[in-house]
This record gives C-alpha cells, sequence and structure tokens, in this order.
C-alpha cells in the first residue's frame, strides 16, 4: 500500500527551504525511497507551504526517515518555521 507524508510549515524563507531541499536531493540521491515529492504555497495563506511526499509503502517511508539527511533537513525546516511542523501520515488506498 503507498504512503504520502505531508508537512504543513510556515515560513518567510521560502529560498531557505529551497537550498534545504536541493541540499537534501544532493545528499540522499541513489537513498532516498521518494517516488515524488511537491512544494506547494498556499494561495490564500501566503507564507503557508504544504510538503507532500509520496513513497511506495510505510516501510519505504521509514527507511527514508532513518537517513541522516532526511534528520538534517527536518531541523532545517522547523528552524524556517520557528519549530511549527505539523505532520501527515496518510495510507494512500487509491490513486486514478
Amino acid at each position: 500500500m503507498g504512503f504520502v507524508q505531508i508537512i504543513k510549515m510556515s515560513t518567510a524563507d521560502y529560498a531557505g527551504l529551497e537550498a534545504a531541499h536541493e541540499e537534501w536531493l544532493r545528499d540522499t540521491e541513489g537513498q532516498r525511497t521518494v517516488t515524488r515529492d511537491i512544494i506547494c504555497e498556499n494561495r490564500d495563506k501566503p507564507g503557508e507551504y504544504w510538503v507532500i511526499v509520496e513513497f511506495p509503502s510505510y516501510e519505504d517511508a521509514m527507511r527514508n526517515n532513518a537517513l541522516p539527511a532526511t534528520a538534517k533537513i527536518a531541523e532545517q525546516m522547523a528552524a524556517l518555521s520557528g519549530g511549527q511542523l505539523e505532520f501527515f501520515n496518510l495510507d494512500l488506498h487509491r490513486q486514478d
């Protein structure tokens, strides 16, 4: 079963988020289990971002979470958002 993690955060420093993401992509090349990741900004609340990360399974997500670079980007995101990260962990039942 597929697995999706959504991270909600707010920051005035999108460039910092983008830099952290690019660093994570470099540092996890060939190791990450992510099948797709998307960063969206809430049109109705500028500065509010939703990071949507898809995995083949919950187990693959946990392997990805165990990577040192994943822990590092989580710390960077928390710093950018003043420690206010909200996580949603979703089992994917259907995708058309």
